[in-house]
């Protein structure tokens, strides 16, 4: 029998959850309107929208990427390979300068940081929308460019830990 008292979810154990259903991993990066490099692990992107093309990334309202996303109004999304765990590991820190010691380039059409050693795809974006939803934000994309960067497995994150999707699934 279903009971109408609210139940109450503890971060720790919504977190705890999540950590079961596991997603691939992408590093989301920007330009400041000084030319510094931004970037920040997600595991939060989803396709919205084939019509335009849409996707999102959620990003913790304290983060300072996604202020300049919100005021440069693009990103990139940069979706990792077997290879990208340091690279995950390094954007997940929190370090004043996450691109040191990663190898990096201008994407061709809005040039964006892109991780061509780490990352198999990146998608170029344009803010489309923002929404506040609690503690993170949701940043949806119109995806102004595509670009394959080379083969690799994609690389997942679940049960706090990285993995690399099996070779069978992928061939």
């Amino acid at each position: 029998m279903l009971q109408d008292a609210p139940v109450i979810v503890r971060s720790r154990r919504f977190k705890a959850l999540m950590t079961t259903f596991p997603s691939g991993v992408a590093v989301v990066t920007t330009m400041g309107l000084d030319g510094t490099p931004l970037g920040l692990t997600c595991t939060s992107v989803c396709s919205v929208s084939l019509e335009p093309p849409l996707l999102l990334v959620c990003i913790d309202n304290r983060s300072h990427t996604l202020s300049t996303i919100v005021d440069r109004g693009m990103f990139a999304v940069n979706l990792l390979h077997e290879g990208g765990r340091d690279t995950a590991g390094a954007f997940a820190a929190n370090v004043p300068d996450r691109f040191a010691g990663i190898s990096w380039q201008s994407t061709p059409h809005l040039e964006l940081p892109c991780l061509p050693v780490d990352a198999h795809a990146v998608a170029e974006c344009r803010l489309h929308a923002s929404f506040l939803s609690g503690d993170h934000t949701i940043i949806v994309g119109e995806v102004a460019a595509v670009e394959r960067l080379g083969p690799g497995r994609p690389l997942m994150y679940g049960l706090r830990h990285y993995e690399v999707w099996p070779a069978r699934a992928y061939e």
